[in-house]
Formats: C-alpha cells, structure tokens, sequence
C-alpha cells in the first residue's frame, strides 16, 4: 500500500551551505565507552560473559571457635587450605584481618577530620576525650604450615601476608594453621558490623558474630590481590569454598550459622526437634521451635556447661554466626520457582515480640521467592533472619536487621515498614553480591545498589503501596539536584564517597528501575538482567561484565546510559519551552517563503506544495483557523485520489489540527522525552521519545503533533519516572505556583 507522505511539507529534498556553529560540541554523550571500559580479554569477553581463560581461586576452612560469654572474647583456630588456579606462581597470600580495624593501632579513627562540637553528651565526651580506646584486635598466636612449621608473616593494619617459600604453583593446594583470639565488641557503644548487644534488665549478651577469623583475600585476573585495606566503608571482596564449622558455646544459648546444622538432635531438645521437623513441611506460616516461654527461662540459667554446634557450608563465600540463650527461634519451609524447597528462618529475643513474630520469617519467605523470580533459584538451605538492634548486615545465608518494638509491645509504621525493607535488603543480599561475587571493597554500587533495586521490587509484591525509600524515581530527586561538591559519581570508590546512601543504594537502585520501566521495558531488561546473574552467580564479576552483558542480551544500546547516570554526577531537566499551533494553507505566508529563499532545491519541479502558517505569525489570516480536512485542499485532495484506493483513502489519519512543541534540555543527562497531551474533551495521549532524539542537539528539540482535537495542556514526564529534577517547567500553559499562605 502507498503512504501519503507530504503533509506539514514538501517532498523535496533541500541542501544548505553549514553555518559556523555558536560553540563547537565537545561531548559526544552518545559516543561508544571504549575509552572508559576495560579491554575484553580471554578471561572477560566482550558479551559481558565469562571467558574460556576465567578462573578464580577456592579457599576452604576447617574452623574450631569458642566463645567466652562471661569476658566477651572469641577463641579459635583455622585450617585453611587454599587452591591456586591461576596459571601463575604465587609467592604468597594475603589474609584479611578485618577485626583490625578495632584495634587501638588502627587508623580509621584518623582518616577522617573532626571539629570540637560546641555541645556533646556527657557519654560521647567521656569515649572521645577520657576513656581508654577499645582494642579489638586480632591476636595471632601463630601461623604453621601443616607440619607444625612455623610460617613467615607480616601484618600490615587489616592485612596479612603469608610467605611461599617455593611458592605456589597452578592448580598446587597449600594448608595453613592460624590460632587466634580477640575482645568482642558492644557493637551498640563502639560501633562496628558485628559484636555483642548487652541487656541490663537481664544480663544476658546478643551475639551477632562476623569477620571472626582470618579470611583469604581474592585473587583474580582484574588487579591480581585485592588487598585494599579496610577502612570501614568498602565492604568484603572474598573467595568461594566450603566450611566446617565447629562452634562451642554456653549450653544454654540458641544458635543459627552459614550452612546447615549437622548436629541438630544434640543441640535442640527433643521437642524442639519435632518443631523444626514439622516447619520443613510447613509453608503457610512459621513454626515457633523455641518459644518466647523457653528463652525466657533460659534467660535466667546462665550455664556453666558447654554446647558444641556443628555447621557445613558448600560454595560459600563467608561464614556468620548469632548466639544467645534469649532467643525465640521460629522458622518456615518456602517452595521456590521451580518447586525446590528451602527454609526461612528468624532468631530473635522476647524485645523484639510482637513484630518479629509477625513479620519476620514471613518476610524471608517473601524475599526469597521474589528474587528468585527475577534471577535464579536460590541454592542454599535456608535464609536466616537475625534481630540485631540498630544492624543491618548480610552474610551467606544470614543476616541481622533492625526494628525494635517499644517496651509495651507497641510500634509504629514507620518501625514495621522500616523493619521489612531491612529484612527483604539484607536477605536479598545472599543473591548479591554472596553469589554474584561482586567487589565490594571497590564498587559498592554493584553490591548495594542492585540488591536496593530488587528490594524495591520485592516490597512492592509485598504491597504495591508499600512506602519504599529507595527505587522510585522522585525519590531521588533531592540528592541528584543537590550542590554537586557534594556529590560523585556512582563509579567512585566506596571510601571516597560522601553520601553514601544516596550514592552507592538510591543512586543506583533509581538508575535500574527507571531502565527497567522507561527505557528498555520489563521483557527486555527482566531477560537481560536475569542473564546477568545466571552467567556470574559463584563468580567474580565487574562493572564492564553488568554493562555489558545488559546490552549483550537486550540488543539495547546504553552507553549513553551508563557514561551519564554512572560516571556522571549530571542531573535530568528537560523543560517545555514553546508551543506552537500551524494551520495548512495553500498559499505561502512569509515564514515560508523566507524559508524557500534559504534553500537550493535539488529537484527542479517538486510539485504542489502544502504552507503550515503559525497562528502567531505576524500575517496569519483568521480565515485559517478551521480543523483541517484534506477536501479543503485542493492539489492535497488530488494528490490523495491520485495515489490511494478507496480502501487506502478510509485509512488514512484525518488529523485537525497541529502543534509543534519546543523542549529544550537545561539539564546535563539526555533521557527519553515522555510527553502527555489533554485535549479539550479530557481525554489524553501519551507519547514517548527515546534518549536518541537528543543526539544532534544536546540541548534543543522539537516535535510535531497531528492531532483531531484542540490540546489544552502538554506535559512532560506526567508519571515522574525519568527523576527530572524541576517539574515547574514541564507543564504549558505554564502553572502558577501558590504560595504556603496561599
């Protein structure tokens, strides 16, 4: 079927001498980001996928720990046997000694500057000015190799070397035994991920226990050792292999780890094993294996006996511990996606009722299943919850949240519906980076902001009203419209950045979603992002590997993408600057001609021709002012009888009448123009521009409208999804903004 192809102008085709440009473009923001990805290589391809060369290294832990609940303090030893599969010789290792950072040598405390404050509390002068420093640090009583032979090591802050004599060859296994011990921290007085909470009414301490042993560093083909120190911010880059765990406690205490309980009928009681095997088959709501009752009672026993309890973990990455003769535990079978079962777990003190009763294992259950949906099965066991005051903190398989109810039994929305995103947040966190084993000491981003963007999805199936912080794309606002010396951009490394939330968690999580909903669509994102994690679950992956692959899979081009909203601290402001409405005539007014005069036609007789005159033109003629119909013209309705059927004729559009609307670009990001449009009778049209139409003119656009009804309004991003930071001048006719008195 032939189209009507002339109607706004003719068909012809014009050429035009180039003028001097005002100011030359000197940012391609379109431009391909050779210049700033890594080069593809045999380990990472150029898809985004792992290469036939990709390796990574394994370390596997034998470990014996025992806790000492009367002076605070953790013992044990480590058989730790490490596997080089990288093709070249290591001279030595690099062991993490994060609780380092405790330490009264360490200079955390120092990196940062302080100010005397004109008013402190009496405790804070008191830590900062009177008190002795908390020394939490490692004490290595040794470091053998497997004979016993003494092996040379250096310390440097939260690192450990460990010399090879002969070093270590590809494929080659080293076994090293380290003895340690250190003082727990109050995690609530000297901060930090881990540590023990006190309770006075009681007595009793709430062990949440991480970073409690020597832990390999990874080795990988991107920077060799990934031995930053930690500082606090940048979190862990560690390997995979597989734990036993053996950790003695007071006999009294309750108990939950990584990996799964091998000695279950001699660590619960009877009872309270029949319990946990009725919650493996339960899927509807939890099982309380230890009541509030029980822990009570075991509260007051402070035993001086001795509990063993014994934890296996394959293909893990880290291990986490919580202990505590006041917890209730409760606990809840969860079929995923493909009808695979696993465990949703919650270990919590009597403060913590009745919220966590309520929510929590519901909330793991949730969690779960949501995030499986838009990556992979979730592999391992279970999915522990731990109530930890203040914390918020992820490790293979468990992690503790925050949301204390007060005294009474009593709490607010706000300390329900915070609780619930931390929980969804740090469980979600077993997807990443625990199994997409992203680098955390160097991109936070990658880490927190793509677990951020799949909470955010997971409590909005939770409750589509559910008030979520971090995702939508106004929430975000505030931050990326801020003073921009405060800002950096999201490829900056985790301890160099100043407003770490907003940058390393909303920032992101915002980018994803408005990817995900406003440029590529769900279908095309959901399949590119689930290939994502499927291709670098159990591995080790980078920025250029995410970027990548998102476009490997989707056929999308985001370099425009990724270079403004990830390597940019730009924000999004796209405003209505004019809009204007034409008439069709068949006489040319002045505008035309002028624009007749400026052109060198190329076609020597292009026949008739159809005028758009601007009703705000100085010779626009009222006569004009009628909806158009194609009758009315008489070389226009020749044409059409001419070159369509009747049949062809019955489709063709009959607009009325036509705008054309001016946008212009005030801010740095180039984004899709979404614009709405009500007519006269209510009734709207939406229609929506990719980013690409920005890509001649960063900073100047304009499009025009075929329409069969008058338009009344015209506004931009009517749904705020593309985060524009100035809504006041999105709207034509431009809106009076009323004061607070008004």
């Amino acid at each position: 079927m032939k189209k009507l192809l002339i109607l706004l102008l003719p068909l012809l085709v014009f050429s035009q001498q180039p003028e001097k440009p005002k100011q030359e473009k000197t940012i391609d923001k379109f431009a391909q980001m050779y210049d700033v990805l890594a080069t593809p290589n045999m380990y990472r391809t150029a898809s985004g996928a792992p290469g036939p060369e990709y390796y990574q290294q394994q370390a596997d832990y034998k470990i014996d720990v025992e806790l000492d609940d009367k002076n605070q303090k953790l013992f044990g030893k480590e058989i730790v046997t490490y596997t080089n599969n990288a093709k070249e010789t290591l001279d030595y290792l690099w062991i993490q000694l994060d609780q380092n950072q405790n330490s009264k040598k360490s200079l955390s405390p120092l990196q940062n500057g302080n100010v005397t404050d004109p008013v402190i509390s009496t405790q804070a002068f008191s830590r900062r000015y009177l008190e002795e420093k908390f020394d939490g640090g490692f004490n290595i009583e040794y470091v053998t190799d497997v004979l016993g032979k003494p092996m040379n090591y250096t310390i440097n802050q939260t690192m450990m070397r460990i010399e090879i004599p002969k070093g270590l060859k590809h494929k080659e296994k080293i076994a090293i035994n380290i003895k340690w011990w250190y003082n727990i921290n109050n995690y609530l007085i000297d901060g930090g991920r881990s540590g023990y909470e006190h309770f006075d009414k009681d007595g009793n301490n709430l062990y949440i226990l991480a970073q409690f042993y020597p832990r390999m560093a990874v080795y990988n083909d991107v920077e060799g050792w990934q031995n930053q120190q930690f500082w606090g911010a940048g979190e862990f880059a560690l390997p995979f292999g597989n734990f036993d765990v053996s950790i003695t406690v007071p006999a009294d205490h309750i108990m939950e780890a990584t990996g799964t309980l091998v000695n279950r009928a001699e660590v619960f009681s009877p009872t309270q094993l029949e319990r946990y095997r009725k919650a493996e088959n339960t899927f509807d709501k939890p099982v309380v294996v230890v009541t509030q009752e029980e822990a009570t009672a075991a509260e007051k026993g402070f035993s001086d006996k001795k509990k063993t309890w014994k934890f296996k973990a394959e293909n893990v990455r880290d291990f986490g511990i919580a202990t505590s003769r006041k917890f209730i535990y409760d606990a809840m079978a969860v079929q995923l996606p493909s009808g695979k079962k696993t465990m949703a777990i919650s270990v919590y003190p009597k403060e913590g009722n009745p919220l966590w009763g309520d929510y929590s294992t519901q909330v793991v259950a949730h969690t779960l299943k949501s995030y499986s949906a838009h990556t992979f099965d979730y592999p391992y066991s279970k999915a522990v919850s731990v109530h930890a005051q203040d914390q918020g903190m992820e490790y293979p398989m468990i992690c503790w949240n925050w949301g204390r109810p007060e005294e009474n039994g009593t709490y607010t929305d706000r300390v329900k519906n915070g609780m619930i995103s931390v929980i969804a947040h740090e469980v979600g966190h077993n997807f990443f980076p625990m199994i997409v084993n992203s680098d955390e000491r160097q991109w936070t981003w990658m880490d927190e902001g793509l677990n951020s963007f799949l909470e955010y999805i997971a409590l909005i199936e939770w409750d589509p009203q559910f008030p979520a912080n971090r995702g939508p794309a106004k929430k975000i606002i505030p931050y990326m419209s801020g003073d921009p010396k405060g800002l950096e951009p999201i490829m900056t490394n985790s301890e160099s950045i100043r407003q770490f939330g907003n940058n390393a968690y909303g920032k992101p999580a915002t980018a994803l979603n408005i990817l995900r909903e406003t440029v590529m669509g769900k279908e095309l994102f959901d399949y590119a992002f689930k290939t994502y994690a499927n291709r670098w679950k159990f591995k080790h992956p980078t920025p250029e590997d995410f970027f990548r692959t998102m476009e490997d899979a989707s056929a999308v081009d985001l370099d425009w993408f990724w270079r403004g909203w990830f390597y940019t601290t730009d924000f999004n402001d796209i405003a209505i600057k004019n809009v204007k409405k034409y008439y069709v005539s068949n006489t040319a007014g002045k505008d035309a001609e002028e624009f007749l005069k400026k052109q060198r036609r190329r076609n020597s007789n292009p026949g008739p021709m159809v005028y758009m005159i601007d009703e705000t033109a100085s010779d626009f003629s009222p006569e004009l002012k009628k909806p158009f119909k194609v009758s009315d013209f008489q070389t226009l309705d020749e044409y059409v009888n001419k070159h369509f059927t009747n049949e062809e004729k019955a489709k063709l559009k009959q607009p009325q009448y036509f705008y054309q609307i001016d946008f212009e670009k005030p801010g740095g990001l180039v984004m899709p123009i979404i614009v709405e449009l009500t007519f006269e009778d209510g009734t709207t049209e939406t229609h929506k521009f990719p980013a690409q139409i920005w890509r001649m003119n960063d900073t100047a656009v304009s499009r025009t409208f075929a329409v069969d009804k008058n338009i009344i309004k015209v506004q931009i991003d009517p749904k705020e999804e593309t985060a524009d930071i100035d809504i006041t001048n999105n709207i034509w006719p431009k809106q009076e903004t009323k004061s607070k008195f008004d």
